[in-house]
């Protein structure tokens, strides 16, 4: 089962509709705090609708608890500016994708622990990154479809 990790999320509603993205393919949600909200946030509940029971969700206190508690966990991360495309990255069943805040992606010094684990979506113009709950959708849905995770449902 892939994993999906918002560090240090920002925005409530980009969290609560991966939150439902989550719910809808049964994928495991971790959020890494400091969050930029509450869980009780109404904009959060508000864009995960009533899927949020259905979220396996863990939230840890910081990034060091979470990689303690998870060093089985291969992780893929992803960067507006760095890594190879989301589409040539051979994802396996289980890997943990990492997703930085909205305002300013992955901190480059976890980012340099895992130089050959970077993926990005490529985009074209003036758009410097895409919105993050259409990032996490672009990614996980690749990554299901090349481990087979999309004929499990």
């Amino acid at each position: 089962m892939m994993q999906v990790i918002l560090f240090e999320p920002e925005i409530p509603p980009n969290t609560g509709s991966i939150a439902r993205l989550c719910a809808a393919t049964r994928t495991r949600l971790h959020l890494i705090e400091p969050l930029g909200f509450s869980l009780d946030d109404r904009y959060l509940k508000r864009a995960g609708l009533d899927y949020w029971p259905s979220v396996d969700l863990d939230v840890w206190p910081d990034w060091q608890a979470f990689i303690q508690a998870r060093p089985e966990l291969r992780l893929i991360f992803t960067s507006a500016r760095q890594g190879q495309p989301y589409h040539r990255f051979s994802f396996k069943p289980g890997d943990g994708l990492v997703f930085g805040p909205e305002t300013r992606g992955c901190p480059l010094e976890i980012l340099d622990q895992y130089p050959d684990q970077i993926v990005n979506i490529p985009i074209w113009g003036a758009v410097r990154s895409l919105n993050l709950s259409t990032a996490v959708g672009v990614v996980l849905y690749e990554a299901l479809r090349q481990t087979g995770g999309l004929e499990t449902g």
